[in-house]
C-alpha cells in the first residue's frame, strides 16, 4: 500500500506513507509490549519455537533480537521503498538459509505479530475503529510479502485473522520450548547493575505483555486468563505513563526511523495516533466505526496524556 501526501516534494512515502493506519500506530511505544506479547504467542506453535530455538541467536541474544526485529518493522513502516525491499530481502534471505521459510511458518509469525501490535494498540487507548482494524490488517499484507508469503493468501481484515487463529489452534500446544521462551521474556540475563530495574520494571512488562494474550491463548499455556476489562485498564494506564515522555524524545533513540521520515516528506506527516478518531468519522462507514472493545469485548479507557485528535507529545 503506497500513500502520498500533499507535501512531500514528490519524496517517497514507502510502502505504507503518512495515510496508512500503520504510520500512526506504530509511532506509539506501547509497540514494545505488543512485541513481547507477538513472541509469546508465537511460542504457542512448536515447528516455529523449535526453529527459533536451534537457529537463532534468542536465548544468548534476546536484546539484540528484540531491537533487530523492532528495526525492521521501522524501516518497513517509514523508510524508502528501496530500504523496505533490501530489509525484506535480508530477511528472506536468512530464512532459507535457516530452513525456516515455511509458508505455514511465516503465516504463523506475521499473524501473530499483527494481531499483537493491533490488540495493544487498540486496549491501551489509541481510538483505531473497526474499520481501520481492517485497514491496519489489509496493510500489512505488504509487509508479509516482504517476508516471502503470497499476499493473496494472509488474512486481509480482523474477521479474516480471528478465523485463522481458529483454525489453527488446534496445532498449538504449550511444551517445553514454549515455557522456556516465557520463563526467558520475563526474566532476561542482564549485566548485574541492571538485576533491580529488571525486577522492578521488566518483569511487569513481560507480565503485561502475558497478561494481555487472548482467552485461548492461556488455555493453551495452561493458565487462567485474567479478567479482560482488569487488563485493558493496566494497558490504558501504562500506555498513558509512556505518552507522557514527549514524542521528540522517544523518536530521538537510535536508528530515528519517524524522524527521518518527518524529515523526508515534511512536517505535516508527523505521526498523530490519537487523530485517527477524526479519521474515522469522515472515512468510516455507519456502524462500522466505533466498536471499542479492543478485541476483547472490553472499552479502554480515554488516554491521560492525549486527546481526541490532537498528540500532546509532540
Amino acid at each position: 500500500m503506497r500513500t502520498t501526501t500533499s507535501d512531500s516534494g514528490g519524496a517517497d512515502p514507502g510502502l505504507f506513507g503518512p495515510d496508512s493506519v500503520t504510520w500512526q500506530v506504530h509511532s506509539d511505544p506501547m509497540m514494545w509490549i505488543a512485541g513481547v506479547r507477538a513472541l509469546q504467542l508465537q511460542a504457542l506453535h512448536p515447528r516455529a519455537v523449535r526453529g527459533v530455538m536451534i537457529n537463532s541467536t534468542f536465548m544468548d541474544d534476546a536484546w539484540g533480537r528484540l531491537m533487530r526485529t523492532a528495526g525492521f518493522v521501522g524501516t518497513v513502516t517509514y523508510g524508502t521503498t528501496e530500504a523496505a525491499e533490501q530489509a525484506g530481502a535480508r530477511v528472506r534471505r536468512i530464512h532459507r538459509l535457516l530452513g525456516v521459510d515455511d509458508p505455514e511458518l511465516l503465516l504463523w509469525v506475521h499473524c501473530a505479530e499483527i494481531d499483537s501490535y493491533l490488540q495493544v494498540a487498540r486496549r491501551s487507548g489509541i481510538p483505531v475503529s473497526d474499520a481501520q482494524a481492517d485497514r491496519y490488517v489489509a496493510e500489512h499484507r505488504e509487509g508479509a510479502r516482504l517476508v516471502g508469503l503470497d499476499p493473496a493468501r494472509v488474512p486481509g481484515s480482523t474477521d479474516q485473522l480471528a478465523a485463522y487463529f481458529e483454525g489453527i489452534r488446534p496445532d498449538l500446544t504449550a511444551g517445553d520450548d514454549a515455557r522456556a521462551v516465557d520463563a526467558f521474556l520475563r526474566r532476561p540475563p542482564v549485566p548485574a547493575p541492571l538485576v533491580p530495574a529488571r525486577a522492578l520494571v521488566w518483569r511487569r512488562v513481560a507480565a503485561l505483555a502475558y497478561d494481555a494474550l487472548p482467552p485461548w491463548a492461556h488455555e493453551v499455556y495452561g493458565t487462567p486468563a485474567p479478567d479482560p476489562g482488569t487488563v485493558t485498564r493496566r494497558l490504558t494506564a501504562t500506555g498513558n505513563l509512556l505518552r507522557c515522555v514527549p514524542s521528540r524524545i522517544r523518536w530521538r533513540l537510535p536508528p530515528r526511523h519517524i524522524l527521518k521520515a518527518i524529515d523526508r516528506l515534511g512536517p505535516d506527516t508527523r505521526p498523530a495516533p490519537y487523530e485517527l478518531r477524526r479519521q474515522a468519522a469522515i472515512l468510516d462507514g455507519p456502524g462500522r466505526a466505533w466498536r471499542v472493545d479492543g478485541g476483547d469485548d472490553t472499552r479502554w479507557g480515554t488516554p491521560g496524556c492525549s486527546k481526541a485528535g490532537t498528540d500532546s507529545t509532540s
